[in-house]
């Protein structure tokens, strides 16, 4: 499933509340995909996680800053949105932790601590100003307090990561993890800004700390269930039809792994928005403020 905020989220909060049913009820499966059948099977608040919202990329030519902006203002409310409309198809409603794993791998990203504490508080302070009461968000200070975050890292990687081996393998193998290695060395190599060397050392760099990325985000995965076993985890990375998290796209974008934090909002003609790279956006349109920050971009020609 892939849900974009270019259209209404009631379609998606259909496929989430039908596909939810068997988790929220504790069953193994569930005989119809109906609306009827959630609501005799689910008592409960539907509890969807989604991990993401990171930080902004240190890439300057794709994003605007390190604050969150209108790009993440948009996609918070989508996400608030869907989560009200899962409530007109099944009673008790759905509440979404947003899990920000920023701390998780930041220094494989190249993106200093403080600075992703200056986008967690950020975000925070967006669900408060824009009144988003489905929403809240879950952090490494919410399961190893205030450890120093190198030391949390260390832990998070002992205590729930997998074997690099393990990782290599499945790499050899193809498929899915094959393709996230594939999507993940492109972004490393594309929000390394600064590097000195030459760019097949760059990606020789950037492919090793694409294992890195994948063995903490794996264990972050393994965190988010220990804390929140039952509930729906959803998933900002193209997925298969049939897989165990639900694919869901923030905002449209002509790459589908485009996100608000590697990105900026661009305001089309036409109304829509999308996401795309800062010097793109810059090409096409003229830079927006809000409260005195770069907030997006509104589109003074065609894409």
């Amino acid at each position: 499933m892939t849900a974009s905020t270019t259209a209404a989220p009631t379609a998606a909060a259909s496929t989430v509340a039908a596909v939810a049913a068997p988790v929220v009820a504790g069953a193994a499966t569930t005989t119809s995909g109906s609306t009827p059948a959630v609501a005799r099977t689910c008592a409960r608040i539907l509890s969807l996680v989604l991990p993401g919202f990171p930080c902004k990329s240190p890439n300057p030519a794709k994003v605007l800053g390190r604050v969150p902006d209108e790009g993440e203002r948009l996609s918070l409310r989508f996400l608030d949105g869907l989560c009200a409309a899962v409530e007109e198809v099944y009673a008790p409603g759905a509440r979404m932790l947003i899990c920000s794993d920023g701390h998780v791998f930041g220094d494989l990203i190249g993106v200093p601590d403080e600075h992703i504490d200056a986008y967690a508080g950020g975000l925070q302070a967006m669900i408060r100003h824009e009144r988003l009461g489905h929403l809240s968000v879950f952090d490494l200070r919410d399961v190893l307090g205030d450890l120093p975050y190198d030391d949390k890292r260390t832990l998070v990687s002992e205590r729930y990561a997998p074997p690099l081996e393990q990782l290599r393998a499945e790499v050899r193998a193809g498929e899915d993890t094959l393709r996230l290695y594939r999507g993940i060395t492109r972004f490393l190599v594309d929000d390394t800004a600064d590097f000195a060397g030459s760019r097949s050392a760059l990606q020789c760099a950037c492919r090793q700390r694409a294992y890195g990325v994948i063995q903490r985000s794996r264990a972050w995965s393994n965190i988010i269930a220990a804390h929140h076993p039952r509930s729906v985890r959803l998933s900002i990375h193209p997925q298969r039809r049939g897989a165990a998290k639900l694919g869901i796209r923030l905002l449209d974008a002509r790459d589908a792994w485009a996100t608000p934090w590697h990105s900026v909002a661009l305001h089309r003609l036409d109304g829509g928005w999308e996401l795309t790279r800062r010097t793109d956006a810059e090409r096409l349109g003229r830079l927006v403020l809000r409260n005195g920050q770069p907030s997006h971009f509104e589109a003074t020609t065609p894409a």
